[in-house]
This record gives structure tokens, sequence and C-alpha cells, in this order.
């Protein structure tokens, strides 16, 4: 009776395992895209004829550059799968933020992906694979440039 109310016990904590860390994953899918949102917003939004990505995580809860209130992101978003704030930057040619990662070395447990732009995502084998990048001048598939 005890062996059998231990291997159950057991066979239960694995199965929440796997449900929360699923939960986390869409956490970090949506996190993810928000920051990629944000990034393109900003960069899209940039006064002038040079167009220039966020320095700082932070110039898209209120950019800079202009004298009133632009939020291109309510908030710096804790990453999902490290617990933290510190999110890993891809940073562009010019030092800019063009997206954000998970540092986060665990092993995803999904493998498909539905979104255009995370398909890329199946082969990885680390959730800091995953980068959330917004590439200027291409559309939403990647695989070809805007007009």
């Amino acid at each position: 009776m005890v062996i059998i109310l231990g291997v159950t016990l057991s066979a239960t904590g694995v199965i929440w395992h796997s449900a929360a860390q699923r939960d986390k994953e869409r956490e970090l899918l949506f996190i993810g895209e928000q920051f990629r949102q944000a990034i393109r917003s900003y960069y899209l939004q940039t006064p002038g004829g040079v167009k220039r990505y966020p320095l700082r995580l932070e110039d898209l809860i209120k950019d800079p550059r202009f004298a009133g209130t632009i939020r291109h992101l309510r908030q710096i978003y804790i990453d999902p799968m490290a617990g933290t704030k510190e999110w890993g930057l891809v940073k562009a040619s010019d030092g800019g933020i063009m997206g954000v990662f998970s540092q986060s070395e665990d092993r995803p447990v999904r493998v498909s992906f539905d979104h255009p732009l995370q398909r890329d995502f199946a082969d990885k084998t680390k959730y800091r694979e995953w980068k959330f990048v917004y590439l200027a001048g291409f559309t939403s598939d990647r695989s070809r440039p805007l007009p």
C-alpha cells in the first residue's frame, strides 16, 4: 500500500511539473512577442529619417525621444523560465536592442509552433535559443523583405 502511494505521488509530481513548465513556456512565448512588438513599435516611431532600436529595455516603457509619455511596453516582464527581469539581449549593429531571449539553460518541452516567427524554435535545445527579434524590413514570416 505504501509503495503504491509513493509511486502515485511521484507520478503526480512529474505530471504537475510538466504542466507547470508548459504554462511557463506559454507565458514566455506571450511575453517574448510583447517585447518583439514593442521593439517594432519603438523602431517604426523613430522621429526623423534614420530608424533606431532602443538602447535599453526601459526605453520601451517610456520612450526618451519624445516630450510626452510614449509607451511601447507596459512593463519589463519577468522571464518566466529564469524568474528574473534580466533578459538576454540581441544587439543590432548600431548597439540598440533588436530582440530578447530567456537566459534559462533548461530544455524546452514544446516541439511545434504555430506562430510564423516561432517556427524555428522547434529545433532549439534550450530556452535561451528562443530569440524574440524584430528584424526591420521583413514581413512577419522573415522570408520576404517588405516592399
